[in-house]
């Protein structure tokens, strides 16, 4: 059975991710230590909270380097919510923050963007399920989901600049991106462990790969 190895690096909803893997009926190690992580056959990197000390928090276990070589040799990696952001080249979440840089991109206020855009009656956070809008370049992860499908969104923050990576985007007064890829590093905005069935399928064509 294949492994997929969900990085703790002290940020993250880690426990409900690993049951919504195992429901997929795949083997989900929950684990910080670089061995783990060669050996599976995946990568996901969750995030929740402040993009700043989430990414502090990740340099600091020293698997960076050790997830940049797996990435490398063509494993597939995941990141959710903050893990995906953190995929990105730089955050403006409260100061300036540099990021992985494995997507181009980065990461603004969404509360200021729908300023700017007149729409500052939305709340912020995102909170709640909206519906994917598919770019022309089909993901891998999306094959099975009709367009429109509605997945779970939490975040207050998303991806700006990212037209290169960027396979579906939310509508919530401005177009939020919901799913990137570039070659084998993915990241999903939303919560597919909260998502459903919907969800379910993306983790699922996701464990597949």
């Amino acid at each position: 059975m294949s492994v997929t190895a969900i990085v703790d690096y002290g940020v993250g909803n880690l426990f409900s991710l690993r049951s919504s893997v195992k429901a997929l009926e795949g083997e989900a190690l929950v684990t910080g230590n670089p061995e783990d992580i060669h050996k599976a056959d995946r990568i996901l990197l969750p995030g929740v909270g402040a993009f700043g000390d989430a990414i502090a928090k990740l340099r600091n276990t020293g698997l960076v380097p050790v997830l940049e070589k797996e990435i490398a040799a063509g494993k597939p990696l995941m990141g959710i919510c903050l893990g995906m952001q953190l995929l990105f080249e730089k955050s403006h979440e409260y100061g300036e923050h540099a990021g992985l840089g494995w997507l181009p991109g980065e990461v603004k206020s969404l509360a200021e963007a729908l300023k700017i855009a007149g729409e500052d009656s939305l709340k912020v956070p995102h909170m709640g399920w909206n519906s994917l809008t598919y770019t022309d370049t089909p993901s891998p992860l999306l094959k099975d989901i009709p367009e429109g499908s509605f997945v779970y969104f939490v975040h207050s923050f998303y991806a700006t600049g990212c037209e290169d990576s960027l396979r579906a985007w939310a509508p919530y007064g401005v177009s939020v991106p919901a799913v990137v890829e570039k070659n084998n590093v993915f990241g999903c905005q939303f919560h597919p462990e909260k998502s459903g069935s919907v969800g379910l399928k993306i983790l699922d064509a996701f464990l597949k790969l």
